[in-house]
């Protein structure tokens, strides 16, 4: 239980980190563009200290440590919602007579719309990039295999793998198409083909062969006993082989192909999802990502070493969690949803082609529907936490 309330510091930490590198992306690009920024806060809510720089940024340390946001000078919307035609007009009137003519050109939603596509676009672009770095950083502490994705045994002689002619020895190079740079990717792609024939090219003596494997779709003994979970399984071991340290620009190469994978991976179980393949319920929320904080790190603490290798594995394992969930983040914040990013990006590709702002009433529109399939999309992913943690079972056995 101890590792859990440690759990919830430790996911805090972990979230600020993405937001915050998340907004420093969009101020970064603002600040390039020579945009007004009022605020950049860490955390939100009462600020706990701040300091305003020679820009007139006021920065911030608030109290709720759940990220973070960046505040343009004269956006009066919380949601960065952009203003109509009349609305603009009023407040380039209100700013010429404040500051004279042309000032109003260092304010956002004055910017050219290319501007602020870009400025917009910088927040995911940043959540990748931090994924980047992260995983460059573990290659380098941890080493990359020799020979990734390499098939060292079975653990059934008779199992999926083996009857579909995986040997010993046998190194996975693509799967389905998609190229294989590590075990992990190996397992990932696997799981997301259960009951399907998938096309696999493996190195075998030096040799590309062509197999086509069957995973079977079965019950993944590891994860919680609540919520029976099924993925395709080949029941083959994979090693990498001998690891050795990468130099810094092939481990920011190994990195970028990671989290491309991990991309790959998600736009794949998603599609599955519209599919009909899979239910949906390895989505996950705050609830799931705290547990998943706390199982992990009781694993760390479950073998026996020194404090400081076992802090150091705790530093290692939190950072590996904060490139995935980083990339999560990123591509949450692509989707065509008017409140996040991607919505944003739409409205302002309608403003490029119509070279006119969408009306206020049409945005509106979008923002309340957009607000709507977040919040849905939120309940979801916690009554998945929540199935998984036994806690509907439990409620529902108090009636029963």
């Amino acid at each position: 239980m101890i590792f859990y309330i440690l759990a919830i510091p430790l996911f805090l930490l972990v979230i600020s980190l993405i937001v915050t590198f998340h907004e420093l992306g969009h101020f970064s690009v603002a600040r390039l563009f020579k945009t007004k920024i009022e605020r950049f806060s860490v955390g939100f809510g009462p600020v706990i200290w701040s300091k305003r720089d020679k820009n007139g940024v006021l920065w911030c340390l608030s109290a709720l440590p759940l990220g973070g946001y960046v505040k343009f000078s004269c956006d009066e919307h919380v949601s960065s919602m952009s203003p109509d035609a009349e609305e603009l007009e009023k407040a380039r009137r209100a700013i010429r007579e404040r500051e004279g003519p042309g000032a109003e050109l260092a304010y956002f939603h004055f910017k050219p719309v290319w501007q602020r596509f870009l400025i917009v676009l910088a927040g995911p672009v940043a959540n990748f990039v931090l994924a980047i770095i992260i995983f460059a950083a573990v290659f380098m502490i941890v080493g990359k295999g020799m020979a990734p994705g390499t098939v060292m045994g079975f653990s059934e002689p008779n199992g999926p793998g083996a009857r579909s002619g995986l040997k010993v020895g046998d190194q996975f190079v693509r799967i389905d198409g998609r190229e294989v740079k590590t075990s992990e990717d190996v397992i990932m792609l696997v799981r997301m083909r259960g009951n399907e024939p998938t096309a696999v090219d493996v190195r075998r003596d030096g040799e590309i062969v062509r197999l086509t494997v069957t995973p079977e779709r079965r019950l993944i003994a590891e994860v919680s006993q609540h919520v029976p979970t099924y993925a395709g399984v080949l029941a083959v071991k994979i090693g990498d082989g001998e690891p050795h340290t990468p130099w810094p620009h092939e481990a920011l190469w190994l990195g970028t192909q990671k989290t491309i994978g991990v991309l790959d991976t998600t736009l794949t179980y998603i599609g599955r999802i519209f599919t009909g393949k899979e239910n949906g319920d390895q989505l996950s929320g705050i609830i799931g990502m705290t547990k998943a904080t706390g199982d992990l790190t009781a694993e760390v603490a479950s073998v026996k070493a020194a404090p400081g290798q076992m802090a150091f594995s705790l530093l290692l394992t939190l950072l590996q969690m904060a490139a995935f969930v980083s990339v999560g983040i990123g591509f949450v914040n692509l989707l065509p949803i008017p409140v996040l990013d991607g919505g944003h990006l739409v409205f302002y590709t309608y403003e490029a082609i119509a070279r006119r702002p969408l009306s206020a009433t049409v945005q509106g529109l979008g923002y309340r529907f957009g607000l709507v399939a977040l919040l849905g999309l939120m309940l979801f992913a916690t009554w998945n936490d929540l199935n998984r943690i036994g806690f509907t079972k439990f409620f529902g056995g108090l009636f029963s």
